[in-house]
């Protein structure tokens, strides 16, 4: 299947390269997990450098919690790996992460206790709506913001200090029509959404606008609320009336592994394709894996890949944690990463001012190369990040890269 492509016309066109000179600070070319993850107590002394504070906002607790975690964690394994190998610029890094519930208004206050803190960076936040209420109050004080995994444009505002790890919703609605269409998937298509979230109302609306452009036919877009996502059976049996032979699901596993139950049960058997909130589908408790054979997700993250960094990364979170990482981890220890390789190229110190710091790296940012395990990323200036995603197939209860 052409997946590259579809690249080359669509996600390069969606997310131009800004190629900035790099500077000659430190090598702009790096790995992410080049060490196999290393337990060392990040909260410790400081070393000879000072301390960097790096703060994280996600869900811990309530709906969404499984990504706040995942972020937690995936974070925290990269922390404990920089400083086992010496920091960064001679800095120990602290990491600490405060629940929002993914809500704004918990967002804003847990942004406000890890600034009480000291915090001089954030790596957050990791649900659409609360990061574009806490980009609002980073920009008003010019604090570097690195979102893994808010796929919202609004979560990066307008003021050029925040950037993200992940795709946009955009990206992935557009790139996503385009690989239905080009690999002939599907001739009717479905979708169900959840028109109260923002991620994904924002792909939604982008895949409906490719496919229009590209002649796709959307038989039926059936809407659900986060007041009515356990019961699917009405949008299920309006696109199964419809005809539809693909499903075009923009939404996270949880409701995913409903519809696939819920689809069963009526003897509706379409083909499924999904984007990154698909990711942990395999892992929900008491689900039948079976009714996932055949289901197709868009996402830079593949944690059978035989690359070394992500082996290096899968088993040192297997190890830690007892389960295997989701995309949503990925992308955290991908953005540690990054912080780590644009504060050596910006030179930042501990006794820099946050606001500083921010100057430094919003040029840094755009200077840097990242080898990680989501892919080799560089920035734009607009904070976009520019790497190729990949379509998974889930086959036996695995994930299987699509050639």
């Amino acid at each position: 299947m052409k997946l590259k492509k579809i690249l080359a016309l669509s996600l390069a066109a969606a997310m131009a390269l800004s190629l900035g000179a790099c500077g000659n600070k430190s090598d702009s070319n790096a790995d992410s997990g080049s060490n196999t993850a290393a337990q060392s107590d990040s909260t410790g002394g400081s070393g000879e450098g000072g301390t960097l504070k790096i703060g994280g906002i996600g869900p811990l607790t309530g709906d969404n919690a499984a990504y706040g975690i995942a972020v937690q964690r995936g974070a925290q394994i990269a922390v404990d790996e920089i400083n086992a190998a010496g920091g960064i610029n001679g800095m120990t890094v602290e990491f600490s992460m405060e629940d929002d519930v993914s809500d704004e208004e918990t967002a804003v206050n847990a942004y406000n206790a890890l600034k009480d803190w000291g915090m001089q960076m954030l790596l957050g936040t990791v649900t659409s709506a609360p990061c574009i209420a806490v980009v609002a109050e980073t920009a008003d004080d010019n604090m570097f913001q690195l979102t893994p995994s808010g796929t919202a444009v609004e979560c990066l505002g307008d003021a050029g200090n925040a950037f993200r790890v992940c795709f946009s919703d955009p990206s992935q609605g557009t790139v996503s029509a385009d690989y239905i269409a080009e690999n002939s998937l599907g001739e009717k298509i479905g979708v169900i959404y959840n028109s109260s979230d923002t991620y994904s109302t924002g792909i939604y609306e982008s895949f409906a606008a490719e496919a229009e452009s590209l002649g796709l036919n959307i038989v039926a877009a059936e809407a659900f609320t986060a007041d009515s996502k356990s019961d699917f059976s009405v949008q299920l049996q309006k696109c199964k009336d419809a005809g539809a032979d693909l499903m075009f699901l923009p939404i996270y596993y949880q409701e995913a592994s409903l519809i696939l139950q819920q689809a069963d049960k009526i003897g509706f058997a379409p083909t499924f394709f999904g984007v990154d909130g698909m990711d942990g589908v395999l892992g929900v408790e008491n689900f039948d894996t079976s009714l996932a054979e055949g289901v197709m997700l868009l996402t830079p993250f593949f944690v059978n890949s035989e690359e070394e960094n992500v082996k290096s990364f899968v088993s040192g979170y297997e190890e830690t944690y007892g389960e295997t990482p989701i995309q949503f981890a990925a992308d955290a220890y991908d953005g540690i990463y990054a912080i780590k390789l644009a504060a050596e190229q910006a030179g930042i110190t501990a006794d820099m001012s946050a606001s500083d710091i921010c100057d430094a790296m919003k040029t840094a940012m755009t200077e840097i190369e990242l080898k990680g395990v989501t892919g080799t990323i560089r920035w734009t200036e607009d904070g976009e990040p520019n790497k190729e995603p990949m379509v998974l197939i889930i086959e036996n209860g695995q994930y299987a890269e699509v050639e």
